[in-house]
């Protein structure tokens, strides 16, 4: 039986946000939600999606 994923958990550890993997912002082999996550939350900004409040 084979299983295909289409969404996963942003690679973000704070971040709760689940992201199609088409959708997913790739970064270090890993999926992210958003660019803010992706690099790291540098500017220390969040995702921005309602009831997330990652900032890294």
């Amino acid at each position: 039986m084979a299983v295909t994923v289409d969404q996963v958990k942003c690679a973000c550890a704070d971040c709760v946000c689940i992201v199609s993997v088409n959708n997913a912002i790739e970064a270090e082999g890993r999926s992210f939600c958003s660019d803010a996550c992706a690099q790291h939350h540098e500017g220390g900004n969040g995702c921005d999606h309602a009831g997330c409040t990652c900032h890294g």
